[in-house]
């Protein structure tokens, strides 16, 4: 870090880095309580993704473009826009570095770049994805395709892989599957079809009470599950994917499986940016106390969203509850005093077990169940008619119209006594 750093080209209250789901909504959480803030979003990217709906265009019921919206109309009213990435950060002197030199100071800090899909940890990856049978629903341009696949298979070997957490969205990798094999099965080519999840890890799904249900579905499309299976190879020409199989007694060994069509859901990190500052931790994540998202060692600084060393799930759900925390809390260190606001680790992952019917999974940390519902409406750990609606037609709409313009309806933060 520079000893003598460069004068800021200019300085604004709050600066916030990344303009996605986590910056835009803290943004105009801040904004619906204070109008007249100052607040600058770093954020290079014209358009904005919809993550969350990638998974219903693999499985043919949404159209992807309406996964994506220009980042223009979506931006607060009174925000700054600057549209240049971030390239370092100097917390000690309040400011930061952006790609083209240019740098600016701030009072409040506030980090939400997401994080970075590490397609390159894979060998062969980036030659075929998009072709010979090899897709994936964590990529705009790929969801179509895996809808291609799905609905054009005929039988054969079909693999599902989750690499090593932390992910996205931790039941992405097996709604994929799930909405396959409902096709697969109505289609009647399941029982040709040989379907495979290859999980880096040990467990199915992290909350306890919502595995009985997913197992239901795992034995009705004779789904062979392999654990502590990491792939790391892939060879689309031959259609063979190379595994990493970890042995009981910690042995690991290369396993190489056959595939007519495989999806994968690609390793994880943190951003090459936020790795490298003086904001991570050692895993690379922004050092942050997991309830009041403040900085674990620059009490001006926030960190909100995928970026955060937060233990709780990666998904939109969170940054909903953790948006409001973070403006809360950023204006009262602004103002002097101590943050009071609190996040409880909240995330949902609605997990898509067929068409038309949803696990609604809530949980906070520790695996806590917290529905925001009563169990009544949406049956708890089952899955349910009522869940699958709220995906499909209300999700959409809560995430545009209400999350990313402030609204807090199911997410107000919990103010400390």
């Amino acid at each position: 870090m520079s000893q003598n750093p460069l004068p800021p080209s200019k300085t604004h209250d709050i600066i916030i880095i990344g303009g996605g789901a986590g910056g835009i909504a803290t943004a105009a959480s801040i904004l619906n309580r204070r109008k007249e803030a100052d607040i600058a979003i770093i954020e290079p990217q014209t358009e904005h993704y919809y993550q969350p709906g990638w998974t219903m265009v693999g499985g043919g019921i949404f159209d992807q473009k309406t996964t994506m919206r220009k980042t223009a109309n979506l931006m607060p009213a009174g925000v700054r826009w600057v549209q240049s990435p971030c390239k370092s950060f100097e917390p000690e002197h309040n400011q930061i570095t952006l790609e083209d030199g240019t740098t600016l100071g701030y009072k409040i800090l506030i980090t939400a770049p997401g994080l970075k899909l590490d397609w390159e940890a894979v060998e062969g990856l980036q030659e075929t994805l998009g072709r010979n049978g090899v897709t994936s629903n964590y990529h705009y341009d790929m969801a179509p395709y895996t809808w291609e696949l799905v609905s054009g298979f005929r039988g054969g070997n079909a693999l599902f892989t989750q690499p090593p957490m932390p992910i996205k969205c931790a039941g992405a990798p097996q709604k994929a599957m799930y909405l396959a094999c409902d096709d697969w099965k109505k289609r009647g080519v399941l029982n040709d079809t040989k379907v495979s999840f290859h999980n880096a890890g040990g467990v199915l799904f992290g909350v306890k009470e919502y595995v009985p249900a997913l197992m239901e579905y795992v034995h009705a499309y004779g789904i062979n599950l392999q654990y502590n299976e990491n792939l790391i190879k892939i060879d689309g020409e031959a259609r063979q994917a190379t595994f990493a199989v970890t042995g009981e007694n910690g042995d690991v060994s290369n396993e190489v499986r056959d595939f007519d069509m495989i999806h994968i859901c690609p390793p994880q990190t943190a951003l090459d940016f936020i790795k490298q500052s003086p904001l991570a931790n050692d895993a690379g994540w922004v050092d942050v106390h997991k309830e009041t998202l403040q900085h674990n060692r620059f009490e001006n600084i926030f960190g909100l969203g995928d970026a955060g060393s937060t233990p709780n799930a990666k998904t939109a759900a969170a940054v909903r509850k953790q948006a409001p925390v973070a403006a809360v809390n950023a204006l009262r260190v602004l103002d002097g005093l101590a943050p009071h606001a609190t996040y409880n680790g909240y995330g949902s992952c609605p997990l898509t077990v067929e068409r038309g019917k949803i696990v609604l999974a809530e949980f906070a940390y520790d695996g806590k169940l917290d529905p925001t519902f009563p169990s009544w409406m949406l049956t708890g750990t089952k899955p349910t008619k009522r869940a699958w609606f709220l995906k499909e037609k209300m999700l959409p709409s809560i995430y545009f119209e209400m999350m990313l313009k402030g609204g807090e309806t199911f997410a107000k933060p919990t103010i400390a006594s």
